[in-house]
């Protein structure tokens, strides 16, 4: 019988955690990172888990990289505190990792904006439509970015998962616009000490680009208003992380 981890990786996340916890006791073993945890975080993880580890990491790779590390099962579903578990994608995960020939699979993701389902407009650093969440061991690697890290995925693919995962994403614009600040600042050290080739003119064309990627290819105009504001956070994104930049040198 192959078995599986649920990796999570946090930051202050006493609000949340125990329902993203409670979905996950399916699992063979829970890894909880706590990264930098100043709250009541660990006093909730530890009435699920004995195998959860305190640290303090400037870069985001490098904590998940460790997090996997830990895991020790066949398999690893690595989530995050806002996201939670349908009964019906366990029993999918339960499966899966019996009967798949494959090395890693994505999961597609619903992604809210506080009680409201987004389907429409996500990316380019904001929501996630699908990503590579179950995968066996040592098949993942997460690279050195602060936000949003490369990943690095060896051996096959397999199918997408039918059942997605729930993402409370963001409680509200207000908090969509706060993303926007903090991942901009990330972003900003890494062309810091990156020696990436950056341009005020190159950011200021993907205000278009990432505008129309949003709003149109992904179909944001659906979602109507809050359509718009999250083709024009991701719009800005680029162009406002590369003038913190400049404001750094």
């Amino acid at each position: 019988m192959k078995k599986l981890s649920v990796l999570i990786v946090i930051h202050n996340e006493e609000k949340q955690i125990e329902d993203c916890l409670k979905t996950a006791k399916f699992a063979d073993e829970i890894i909880v990172i706590l990264d930098k945890c100043t709250d009541n975080s660990i006093k909730i993880v530890k009435k699920y888990t004995k195998k959860y580890y305190l640290g303090n990491w400037e870069i985001e790779g490098e904590r998940r990289n460790f997090g996997i590390s830990k895991c020790t099962k066949d398999w690893i579903l690595e989530i995050d505190a806002d996201e939670r578990i349908s009964l019906k994608l366990k029993d999918e995960i339960k499966k899966i990792i019996q009967t798949s020939q494959y090395d890693w699979h994505k999961i597609e993701v619903n992604n809210y904006l506080g009680t409201k389902l987004i389907n429409y407009g996500w990316g380019a650093y904001f929501g996630k439509s699908a990503y590579a969440g179950l995968f066996k061991k040592n098949k993942k690697v997460w690279g050195n970015q602060r936000v949003h890290p490369n990943i690095d995925l060896f051996g096959n693919e397999g199918k997408i998962l039918t059942n997605k995962l729930t993402h409370f994403y963001c409680k509200s614009i207000f908090d969509l616009v706060l993303k926007l600040d903090s991942y901009s600042s990330a972003r900003a050290n890494d062309l810091k000490f990156s020696k990436s080739n950056e341009s005020l003119l190159k950011n200021v064309r993907r205000i278009f680009s990432r505008f129309w990627k949003c709003y149109f290819l992904r179909k944001g105009y659906k979602e109507k208003e809050v359509g718009f504001l999250i083709a024009i956070v991701a719009a800005f994104y680029p162009i406002l992380s590369y003038l913190k930049y400049k404001e750094k040198l």
